[in-house]
């Protein structure tokens, strides 16, 4: 792998993360919600999730998930089906104006890693697109595992560095959602957003 190919591969993640999707929706509504800080252990379960999509593409999962119609469509359909029950759920909640969020106690580190870990293992196309994505950037005649690990460790940071930027563009956010009408309006749209995203998950195919 060449410097000029590492670049283009850096290219098209910056525009492949900076895509709004669910982890970039979740980040940003936790964000809004919990303030920065608390928003990290969100990022950290989103990134433990890409990882493990990562080294499960690597091992061929991505592989077996792309000739499996049965097993994609059963990962599929759980993967839609949280996104629809955390949608319902970010719809019904109770509007938080950013005075309690700070004396809030109830959504709990733990939780919010939960959270952040199962949005991202939601999508099994996921497997399929690193299993695709990585070797159209790699050298076939030269050693394997070095390009791996600089192709994820680069995609693991600029994903990361998304996370973050939407995470803080969330907490901008929140200033302008001082009343309890407008964190409605933000619960009502995201939780809708969430619900959009796994009906959508629910359509997609293998190919």
């Amino acid at each position: 792998m060449t410097f000029n190919i590492w670049l283009l591969f850096c290219t098209t993640t910056f525009f492949v993360s900076a895509t709004p999707g669910p982890n970039m929706l979740l980040a940003m509504t936790h964000g809004i919600h919990y303030g920065l800080v608390r928003t990290l252990p969100t990022c950290a379960g989103l990134m433990t999730g890409l990882g493990l999509i990562m080294l499960g593409s690597v091992a061929g999962l991505g592989a077996l998930l792309s000739t499996s119609e049965t097993l994609f469509s059963a990962v599929k359909f759980l993967g839609a089906a949280y996104l629809v029950y955390l949608g319902i759920k970010t719809w019904r909640a109770r509007p938080v104006s950013p005075a309690d969020r700070s004396q809030s106690s109830t959504h709990r580190a733990a939780s919010r890693f939960r959270t952040g870990f199962m949005v991202s293992m939601s999508n099994p196309k996921a497997f399929i697109f690193f299993t695709a994505l990585f070797p159209q950037f790699m050298n076939m005649h030269r050693p394997q595992m070095p390009q791996l690990a600089i192709l994820a460790a680069t995609f693991y940071l600029i994903e990361a560095s998304w996370q973050f930027t939407y995470a803080c563009s969330g907490v901008k956010l929140s200033g302008w959602l001082g009343t309890e009408r407008h964190m409605r309006t933000l619960n009502r749209l995201s939780g809708g957003a969430f619900m959009g995203a796994g009906v959508l998950l629910s359509s997609i195919s293998r190919h």
